[in-house]
């Protein structure tokens, strides 16, 4: 941001710039509560498959993890097995998450992270955060799989991967995601949407705020736009990192 070569305008200039702006804002707004209603009014389908997740009550069906309520919001957060931490970019959206829970299970929705490590591997990475929210372990299940967010070896080696509604090459075997599921009064699941690559950032309320400010997000035009995000406890200079997760964090630049 160059403060130096910025326009400066009158009061009055500035109402009439900014009236324009706002017109423009209107209809990026009614066109995101169109979007909205469509995504609402997509078709479901059923989950038929009996995935079992290591959770900190024991074993749980999907079915079982919307704790008494009929939606359920997944962050499919990269922490594969025998990571030392988790994706830095995916702690940036989970940051969000306490915050939001209260309200969220006001209008019948559970929100919890699910990932492929074990669940003690979970539980030392979720105490370094200290975060509360329900986080659990698809280890061993083929959840991740099943909704195009983890990757075999071979998958990898071929160059391509199903991601995000396509082929695509990706540099590593975890993958971001956001999947939403309801559950009937019979206790059937149906899976309602996901949505993944740049879809995550509607979990990102800190970019928002950012993105009102005059530098923006002050991301560098690289393909790894998130290359500035650390966990929260590593901004003041610690270097506490992986091979797993540092290669993992340049997903979420992509798609």
């Amino acid at each position: 941001m160059d403060i130096a070569r910025h326009p400066i305008a009158s009061s009055e200039q500035w109402l009439d710039a900014r009236k324009k702006l706002l017109a423009r804002e209107k209809e990026v707004m009614r066109l995101a509560d169109q979007l909205a209603a469509e995504r609402r009014a997509l078709p479901w389908e059923r989950v038929d498959k009996d995935y079992v997740f290591d959770t900190l009550d024991g074993p749980r069906k999907l079915a079982e993890l919307f704790d008494g309520r009929r939606q359920l919001l997944v962050q499919h957060f990269m922490l594969g097995p025998g990571w030392e931490q988790g994706c830095p970019s995916c702690s940036f959206m989970a940051d969000h998450s306490d915050g939001m829970n209260v309200h969220l299970a006001q209008r019948d929705i559970t929100l919890l992270a699910v990932s492929r490590a074990p669940l003690a591997e979970i539980e030392r990475f979720r105490r370094r955060m200290g975060w509360r929210f329900g986080w659990v372990s698809s280890y061993g299940s083929d959840f991740n799989a099943d909704f195009g967010v983890s990757f075999t070896q071979e998958e990898l080696a071929a160059g391509e991967v199903g991601y995000n509604y396509g082929r695509r090459f990706f540099p590593a075997a975890e993958a971001p995601g956001i999947s939403v599921f309801v559950r009937d009064d019979a206790g059937q699941v149906f899976h309602s949407y996901s949505t993944y690559g740049r879809g995550v950032e509607v979990m990102i309320g800190a970019y928002h705020m950012m993105d009102l400010t005059p530098n923006g997000r002050g991301e560098r035009d690289v393909p790894h736009k998130m290359e500035w995000v650390r966990h929260h406890d590593r901004y003041d200079g610690g270097a506490a990192t992986s091979a797993g997760a540092g290669q993992a964090a340049c997903c979420h630049a992509r798609g």
